[in-house]
């Protein structure tokens, strides 16, 4: 099943670039994701169970890393890459 997920980080601290870059850095080095990025939020779209296994280590890291912080996610099981085709879903 193809997954596609928008992506918000908020980190709560007043440094809070190099959380959401370093994030998107260590999304974008995998391989097995295809990751979109804009002002407002990042788009992963690939495989479900990759994709979930991926956002559920990369999360984890960033909590770890970087402390306090919010992600607001977006899920559809489908695959909305606008970079793809045009969608008539």
């Amino acid at each position: 099943m193809q997954l596609s997920v928008e992506i918000s980080n908020y980190p709560l601290n007043e440094q809070y670039i190099p959380p959401i870059k370093d994030f998107i850095e260590r999304l974008k080095s995998n391989k097995d994701l295809r990751v979109t990025c804009n002002t407002m939020s990042t788009q992963v779209f690939g495989e479900y169970d990759v994709v979930m296994a991926i956002l559920n280590r990369e999360i984890k890291s960033s909590f770890e890393k970087f402390g306090k912080m919010i992600f607001v996610c977006k899920f559809i099981n489908s695959d909305l890459d606008p970079a793809l085709k045009p969608h008539n879903d």
